[in-house]
Parts: structure tokens; sequence; C-alpha cells
């Protein structure tokens, strides 16, 4: 029974190391900074960067590298993944989380196509299972991996007001699966209420279905009428990349975001 006692404790011990390393590491590599020319492919593949406050620039080089040294950027179907497209996919990742606590600890592997892909979808309808292939710009698994359309999401970085990010929308997925699953929920913010976040979104959301069924135009893209999750995946993108006409059409939704992602880019210049 001792031993079995000192065992637990010794196990325990283990844990509670491997816990504070991994914590150390992470805080040594948040302090690193980008070398100049590491800056120079990002605000060349990323335009946005450029109306980054500058107090939120230690940050994001902190976050870039964080992801960089987390997770494997894989290449499929022959695609070499170059210097250029893992800081561009990595900057565009950072940038949603530049200034909050929040991050991706569950996600190792960023999977990269040259462009759009093939994704098998299962339906069920009663007793019936329907498979079928179907054409893909991104994807986000619980807990990982994240796959891109490496066309896709060089296009998303290089265009930032057209409010399409397929990065921004395939980490807002992986964002809102912390809160332990995919349903627009993320975990909120510090002091930021759930029921305020509930009530704003699931509005929003009816009156973006009630826009799209009417042929209206919306800031929101019509994708986001899929349901509560792409909603929220698609506000994001709206967020970064159209600030401005989002806090005009959906202020209130604006103003959720701003609170759980700790910015207000409809004040950057």
């Amino acid at each position: 029974m001792i031993y079995f006692f000192g065992l637990l404790t010794l196990i325990g011990l283990a844990l509670a190391y491997r816990t504070w390393r991994k914590r150390q590491w992470q805080q040594e590599v948040l302090a690193s900074r980008l070398t100049d020319e590491e800056w120079r492919i990002i605000r060349a593949q990323m335009p946005l960067i450029r109306k980054l406050p500058p107090d939120l620039k230690a940050p994001f080089e902190g976050k870039v590298a964080l992801l960089l040294n987390q997770a494997d950027l894989v290449g499929c179907n022959g695609l070499e993944v170059t210097d250029e497209m893992a800081l561009s996919i990595a900057a565009q990742a950072a940038l949603l989380v530049v200034n909050t606590d929040a991050w991706y600890k569950h996600l190792t592997t960023v999977l990269i196509y040259p462009g759009a892909f093939k994704s098998k979808q299962t339906t069920q309808d009663g007793y019936v299972v329907t498979e079928q292939d179907v054409v893909r710009l991104g994807e986000s698994w619980s807990r990982g991996p994240v796959v891109l359309s490496w066309q896709d999401a060089q296009q998303g970085g290089l265009n930032d007001n057209d409010g399409l990010n397929v990065v921004l929308h395939e980490f807002a997925h992986q964002l809102d699966d912390l809160s332990g699953q995919t349903d627009g929920a993320p975990p909120m913010a510090a002091g930021q209420s759930f029921a305020t976040w509930r009530a704003v979104i699931v509005e929003a959301f009816d009156r973006h279905v009630a826009s799209i069924n009417a042929g209206r135009r919306t800031v929101i893209d019509p994708y986001g009428a899929t349901n509560h999750e792409e909603f929220f995946a698609v506000a994001v993108e709206a967020f970064f990349e159209r600030p401005q006409a989002l806090k005009r059409a959906e202020p209130d939704v604006y103003d959720q975001i701003a609170i759980l992602l700790n910015v207000d880019p409809a004040s950057w210049s």
C-alpha cells in the first residue's frame, strides 16, 4: 500500500513537472521575436498586419512563433510548404488571438493543399446514411487538424477588405471548439456574459437567415446562415476585414466579438 501511494506521488510530481516545463517553454517561445525578413514576408502576404497597433506587435510575434513551433505544417498533393506559406498562415491565425489568453492548445497539425480539396461528407436521414465527396477550401476538426487550400489561404491574406478569409474562419472554429463543442459559443472572456453572447448571436443569426432567404445583401457572408457555428466563423472574418461595416450593420455582434478577442479593429488605421 505504501509503495502504491509512493508511486502515485511520483506520477503526480512527474505530471506537474511536465506541465510546468511546457508552460515555461511556451513563455520562452512567446518572448521570441521575428526577424526583419520574416516581418517583410508577413507584411507582403498579409497587408492587414500593417494596421496592427504598436502595443500588439510583441504579442503577435510571440504567437506566430508559438504556432510555428507547436504545429507541423504539412503539404499535401505534392505541395512543398515554404517559409512564405508558413508565415502567412501562422500570422493570420495569430491575429485572431493576438490580445487574448485563448490558444489553439490541441492543434498539432495543419494540412495544406495547393487548392480546393475533396472531403468526405456524411449525412443521415432516418436510417439512410449518405456519404459523398464535397469540395472545400478549408476544414477544422475538433482538436485538430486544420486543413487549408493554400490558394485560398493566400488570397484571404492578400485581400484584407472583402470579409473572406479561410484561415480566420477555420481557426475561429478551433477557438469555438475549446468550449468542448463547436457550436458558435467559444469560451467567454473574463467577465463576459454567456447569456448576453447567446442572446446577441442567436438574434443576429435569425436576422441573417431572414435576410439571406429574402435575397438581401449582408455584411456577413451568406454561408453564416448554415448554423450558429458557421455564423460565428464568418462574423469573425468580417470583424477583422470589414470592421466598420460590421459595426454599423450588427453593432452588438461586433461588440461581443471585440470583448471576446480583446481587440477593436474598427479603430485601427
